[in-house]
This record gives structure tokens, C-alpha cells and sequence, in this order.
């Protein structure tokens, strides 16, 4: 086994004292070294590729350079890749480890989970969920710094979440802009039916698109409504669009998989999309960009939430704010200007 490199080795090679080494490694202030000299520490610690010792860190500071990562189901998806980059982007930028953990929406898991990583005495508890919605959680100690990413809870914590009312808002306007007035919307969830439990964003979604649309004047020709958001459901309610012989120009769908489910039931009556209709969508899936022609949608920004929570946890940030991400948006070859 190779011999972990340790603070007096990167001191006996740069000629100067371990305290120096720990002050400048650290950055803390108290250093009576040179810039060079600072500098010659540094490099000779990254070729002899140093690390701190978690333990003596852990004694000196009071909490180990640890942040827990609790998800119910987060690494199961396809999203998990760009989250999770986030948070390690940060933590590995001020020599932090994540502990990750996977609850599946079990309370007895979670309750084993948190307290394996109290033991570890981490430095704070990041407990996110992929769809955004309210979490409940146990009692924490009042030190434990706790951030939401893509979720909230009942308790005072900060909070991370996508920007979906400007995001609607945004999807909108692109079929506004383009010379819409005849839109149809799929996948409107009337609001008792959307408990926090479920979501805490989506409701915004629908109120910037139909603030966009009333501030234009405009009356959507069909609103459709469906709770579920899968392909076989958006195809059945094209198909029933399409049946109902309204006139539209452009259609919102409220996610990818509705729209995927909507391109199949166009191209099966030979409706032409752009050239027939427009069609804007939110959350951009892989296959938005592999769809022909591609979707048009705002992306859900999951790396950018990932790295901002763990800003927040790192700071040690308490306020109990909520943190909106901009949801970028993604204009392909689904819309025409008429």
C-alpha cells in the first residue's frame, strides 16, 4: 500500500514548518510566509499530491468535511447524472466528500440514513427530490445546517428550486411572439389536485403562461387537462384535439412526454409540425433534441440547483429563502412564425 502523504512531508520538502504549511493550506490568516513562499508550498503539496486528513480536520473544526446528500429517488433517473455533478463540482472545490443516499420514499430508511451520517458528524444535510415537491422530515439538531434542492418542507430551511413561473411565462411568449393567438394547452392539473406533496413549482408554471396570454389578450382555444403527464395520455389528447376540429396554430405542452405522445398523433394525420401547428414544451428531455423536427422547451436546470444548494450548505446558510434557478430555454425547429 503506498504510504499516505502527510502535513510534515509537504513541510520537510518546501523548508518550512508544518504550522506554516496548515496556514496556508487552510486559508487561514496568520501566515508570516512570503507569497512565494506561500505559492512553493502549494505546488510542492499538489505534486506530492496531498490530502487533508479527514479525522484531523474533523478535531480541529468540530465537524468532519462531509455533506450528506439524501434523495428519495434521484440517482434511479436519468436526471441524477446532472445534479449530482453540481453538488460535487462544489464540495470538491473546497475539499469536501458527499455522502450519498437513496431513502425510496421509505421513513424507516431515512431515519437509518440520517443518523449514519450524524455519526459522521457532517458538516450539513442536502435532501433533494426530482419531482419538486414538499418532503417531510425527522427532527434535526439545531447545528446541522439543512438546504432543500428541488424541494421544500414545513420546516425554515433554504430552499432551491427552477424558476417555472418565468419559465412558463417564457414558453409562452415564444408562440405570442411567433403570431399565435389560436393556442391550445395539454396537461393543465386543476389545483386541488396538486397537493404540496406532489408539486410546489407546477402551479407556477401555469401561471406565467396564462399570465402571458392574458396580457395578450389571448383566450386559449382548448385547455385539456390530464394529471398524468405520459406519452400514451398526450397522444390521446391530440387525438381528441384533433377530432374536435379546433382551429391552432400553436399548442403548449406541459412536458416532454406529453409532447412526444402529441408528435405521434400529428404525424399519424399528416399534420405538419412547424408548418400546421407550433409546439413549445418544458423540461427538456434527451429526446427533445432526437424528436423531428426537434422540440422547442425550457430546460429544468439541475445541475445549476445541484451547485447552488451546495453553495448554501457550504456557507452555512440558515435564511429560510427560496433560491429560483432561471430555466433555460431551449427554441429548436418545433415553432413557425407565421
Amino acid at each position: 500500500m503506498v504510504e499516505r502523504v502527510t502535513i510534515a512531508d509537504v513541510a520537510a520538502r518546501a523548508g518550512v514548518s508544518k504550522a506554516a504549511v496548515s496556514l496556508v493550506l487552510n486559508d487561514r490568516p496568520g501566515t508570516w510566509l512570503s507569497a512565494e513562499a506561500a505559492d512553493r508550498v502549494r505546488r510542492i503539496a499538489e505534486e506530492l499530491n496531498y490530502r487533508p486528513n479527514p479525522a484531523a480536520r474533523t478535531l480541529r473544526f468540530g465537524k468532519a468535511p462531509l455533506i450528506g446528500f439524501v434523495s428519495d429517488d434521484v440517482t434511479l433517473t436519468r436526471y441524477a447524472s446532472a445534479m449530482i455533478r453540481g453538488l460535487l463540482d462544489i464540495a470538491e472545490s473546497q475539499q469536501h466528500t458527499v455522502l450519498i443516499a437513496e431513502t425510496g420514499h421509505h421513513p424507516e430508511r431515512l431515519e437509518g440514513v440520517l443518523g449514519a451520517m450524524l455519526d459522521s458528524r457532517a458538516a450539513g444535510l442536502i435532501f433533494g427530490s426530482m419531482a419538486a415537491r414538499q418532503m417531510s422530515l425527522p427532527p434535526l439538531p439545531k447545528d446541522v445546517r439543512v438546504v432543500m434542492l428541488n424541494a421544500t418542507t414545513t420546516t425554515a430551511h433554504p430552499v432551491v428550486l427552477p424558476d417555472e413561473r418565468a419559465a412558463g411565462a417564457a414558453m409562452a411568449r415564444l408562440l405570442v411572439e411567433a403570431g399565435h393567438t389560436r393556442i391550445a394547452l395539454i396537461g393543465r392539473v386543476a389545483p386541488e389536485l396538486l397537493p404540496p406533496e406532489e408539486s410546489v413549482t407546477i402551479l407556477d408554471r401555469f401561471a406565467g403562461i396564462d399570465s402571458v396570454l392574458a396580457a395578450s389578450g389571448i383566450r386559449l382555444v382548448a385547455d385539456l387537462h390530464s394529471r398524468v403527464w405520459e406519452p400514451h395520455l398526450g397522444y390521446r389528447l391530440a387525438t381528441e384535439l384533433i377530432r374536435s376540429g379546433a382551429e391552432v396554430t400553436g399548442l403548449i405542452c406541459l412536458n416532454d412526454n406529453l409532447a412526444f405522445g402529441v408528435y405521434q398523433a400529428f404525424q399519424e394525420q399528416g399534420i405538419r409540425i412547424p408548418d400546421d401547428i407550433s409546439i413549445v414544451s418544458f423540461d427538456d428531455d434527451v429526446f427533445a433534441s432526437i424528436l423531428r423536427p426537434t422540440l422547442s422547451t425550457a430546460r429544468i436546470p439541475y445541475e445549476q440547483m445541484g451547485r447552488q444548494a451546495m453553495e448554501l450548505a457550504l456557507a452555512g446558510e440558515t435564511t429560510p429563502a427560496r433560491h429560483l434557478i432561471p430555466m433555460p430555454v431551449i427554441q429548436r425547429e418545433s415553432i413557425r412564425r407565421l
